[in-house]
């Protein structure tokens, strides 16, 4: 049954200003050492769920969650099939799709550059590129007029902007009176759009049609289809099944052939990081034991003169129990509060900084996004208070059975 005394003599002994004063330091670093753990831990998995989070919403919102294509030839015919992929009840969207791998030059300027051919109008239900735009619309390609929409880092590399015109090479080379030269075809730009990540570097849009006459494919035909998903990670096995029951002869490719691996990099270091901070937590789980078994031996005379007057073994262990997961309690509150808030401001916090120092720590050219991202998630933050709440409490087991063992005559003999 629980008694009112242990709580008030452990809370006592926790706020209590000791003689010992390398005891109140110890206890003082325990605290603190809780502290910084569970906010260290609750700021990294929210910076690591905000990579997560913009990889998914970002990076796979312009990329393709999974494609259909023509095998060995381009996909004729192709409305039908994608009637019949938008009967599907977890479909989001299809539009048929045109790429080629070249490069632009402009102003004596060279850049590798995927074009990706779409339709503007059904390219809304697969993509956010529209909602992406910086400058100009991506509305604005239209057949036959050899409009680009180019990333921001692609333009501003080739020092060009609304209404320049680009060269587009295609490494296919063409058979003329001057020789064999590689295919060339001059565009005007239209539109430049911002995601913040690698994709402003070399991905451009142009209009299905125009990519069609690029690639020379004839008639009404694509390369195929791309296809968005309620569930992103339905995809690589929604596709497959979809493919089968088409009775097409086709091929299908999934965001994990093409962006998997920084997906499952981002994850492995989510539990690999999380595990290392963890053992900070551990350290200070230490703390509280040392910090105990200290205190029991400071306070054995109290000990032995609580016994004489009637105390059960079981009043002194809870006592030293409520002592200890005290000190875990104000720990772990005061970290999960100066974790939370930095989880809530870091990317406002790290932009501040960079605009103070004039320096970027991510650059888009680098790393696949150009800003600290952050996203605090209650589950994670469960996680770590329970987690370290256990610890706390378990660790304040062996001094506390410990001080229970105490024996009164013992202790007082020397008093």
């Amino acid at each position: 049954m629980f008694n009112p005394f242990s709580l008030f003599v452990g809370w006592r002994y926790t706020r209590a200003n000791r003689s010992n004063h390398f005891i109140s330091f110890i206890s003082l670093v325990s605290t603190l050492g809780l502290m910084l753990g569970v906010a260290a831990l609750i700021l990294v998995l929210s910076v690591m769920n905000g990579f997560d989070r913009e990889l998914k919403e970002r990076i796979l919102g312009m990329v393709p969650q999974a494609t259909i294509n023509g095998y060995n030839a381009p996909l004729d015919n192709w409305q039908p099939l994608r009637e019949t992929l938008l009967t599907a009840p977890d479909v989001e969207g299809v539009a048929p799709f045109v790429q080629a791998q070249g490069m632009l030059t402009a102003s004596g300027r060279v850049q590798p550059v995927l074009v990706s051919g779409i339709d503007p109008k059904l390219e809304e239900s697969v993509s956010i590129a529209a909602g992406q735009m910086t400058l100009g619309d991506l509305n604005s390609l239209h057949a036959g007029e050899y409009q680009i929409v180019l990333g921001e880092l692609l333009a501003k590399f080739l020092g060009v902007s609304m209404g320049d015109k680009v060269n587009l090479v295609l490494p296919e080379a063409s058979v003329s009176v001057a020789g064999v030269i590689p295919r060339l075809k001059r565009f005007t730009v239209s539109g430049i759009f911002s995601v913040g990540a690698e994709l402003d570097a070399n991905l451009a849009y142009v209009h299905l049609q125009d990519a069609a006459r690029l690639k020379r494919i004839k008639g009404d035909a694509v390369e195929g289809l791309r296809i968005k998903f309620n569930d992103l990670f339905s995809a690589p096995t929604r596709v497959y099944e979809l493919a089968r029951e088409l009775n097409h002869p086709v091929f299908t490719s999934d965001w994990t052939r093409t962006h998997g691996n920084l997906f499952q990099a981002i994850q492995l270091e989510k539990r690999m990081i999380g595990l290392l901070l963890f053992l900070i937590v551990f350290v200070a789980g230490f703390n509280i034991v040392s910090t105990l078994v200290m205190v029991v031996t400071d306070k054995r005379s109290d000990i032995a003169i609580l016994r004489t007057l009637g105390a059960k073994p079981g009043v002194i262990l809870r006592i030293f129990m409520i002592q200890g997961s005290l000190i875990g309690l104000l720990g772990t509150l005061l970290g999960a509060i100066l974790g939370i808030t930095l989880a809530l401001t870091v990317s406002d916090l790290v932009a501040w900084i960079e605009s103070v120092l004039g320096i970027q720590f991510l650059s888009s050219e680098v790393y696949f996004i150009s800003y600290l991202p952050s996203e605090l998630q209650l589950g994670d933050v469960s996680l770590v208070i329970g987690v370290t709440l256990t610890m706390s409490f378990l660790a304040t087991l062996y001094p506390a059975w410990r001080a229970a063992k105490v024996e009164p005559a013992e202790a007082l003999r020397y008093e």
